[in-house]
């Protein structure tokens, strides 16, 4: 990759560079010297919903919460996602938090439309070589979460990061969520040398989405504490209050006792690293208990 901007790659004059920190807002950043947690359920269905995420979050020192308000979905007949309605629930919840709160746009229109409501914009593995949507992320400042397509190599995932970062967005964050295989065990094959890779290559924060690359729930804290421990700069992963009844991608939700239990075991692993868990010192101070936040979504799911 001879023509690698200078803006993509590590210095050469720096043994170890450290790895950029990506501010998602004015309190939460991705990269640096901590690593991230972001949590939530595939797709918005509900204030209730995603507001008893981000109540167990929060009580977690989760600082980012993800939802999907657009879906993009290979069925046309599956659920495609609440919109509008749904990036309000979002903003909803960030206001009430504290929350960074991501989702992913799939087009011009929806970037546009999304703006107002998020701190940080998500780039799905479909939408990686998308290359006129990467042109116009990189003429705003929002940060970017780029996923890596599911048939991509190392090298066309750092050009699509170059088409945001060529047109002046320096905030990209890229995630490796698993690569498509001959092997149907999984939904996808998590490339933690990939991950490697990227943090030897370029100067830019890695996520891990152990959801997606392995597609059960089961494998997915195994997948996230290998995602540590090889040097990713956070973990992203789909919670929901009921893993059963999400609308999509039910297999590998985590339930919120799961999204505790991955806190507990990827903690020993950061610290075998000599890493730590960012914790969103504004969010805690958002809300100042878990009952005040409970006060604006009564309803738990988990009861109905």
């Amino acid at each position: 990759m001879k023509d690698l901007r200078q803006t993509l790659r590590k210095p050469e004059s720096t043994e170890k560079p450290s790895t950029s920190a990506v501010s998602l807002n004015e309190t939460t950043q991705v990269g640096g010297n901590q690593l991230a947690l972001i949590a939530g359920p595939c797709a918005v269905e509900s204030l209730d919903q995603v507001m008893e995420v981000a109540i167990h979050a929060k009580q977690l020192n989760i600082p980012c919460l993800r939802g999907g308000a657009f879906k993009p979905r290979t069925s046309p007949y599956s659920f495609q996602g609440m919109g509008l309605e749904g990036l309000e629930h979002l903003d909803q919840v960030r206001k009430t938090t504290g929350m960074a709160v991501i989702s992913e746009v799939m087009s011009v229109e929806q970037m546009n439309m999304a703006q107002p409501y998020l701190d940080c914009f998500q780039i799905g593995a479909r939408n990686m070589q998308n290359f006129e949507l990467l042109k116009e992320l990189g003429k705003q400042k929002k940060p970017v979460i780029l996923k890596r397509g599911l048939s991509s190599t190392v090298e066309e995932f750092l050009y699509s990061a170059e088409y945001i970062m060529a047109e002046g967005n320096p905030n990209v964050i890229l995630c490796e969520r698993g690569i498509r295989s001959f092997d149907n065990m999984t939904r996808n094959v998590l490339d933690l040398g990939a991950v490697a890779l990227l943090k030897e290559l370029t100067h830019l924060p890695v996520l891990v989405d152990p959801s997606h690359a392995t597609g059960k729930r089961s494998l997915v804290i195994p997948a996230a504490r290998a995602g540590v421990a090889i040097g990713a700069d956070g973990i992203l992963v789909e919670a929901h209050p009921i893993p059963e009844k999400s609308v999509s991608d039910a297999a590998q939700a985590l339930s919120l006792d799961d999204l505790t239990q991955l806190m507990k075991e990827l903690e020993p692993v950061a610290n075998a690293i000599g890493k730590s868990f960012f914790e969103n010192q504004a969010a805690s101070k958002a809300a100042t208990t878990v009952t005040e936040l409970e006060t604006v979504s009564p309803r738990r799911l988990s009861a109905v």
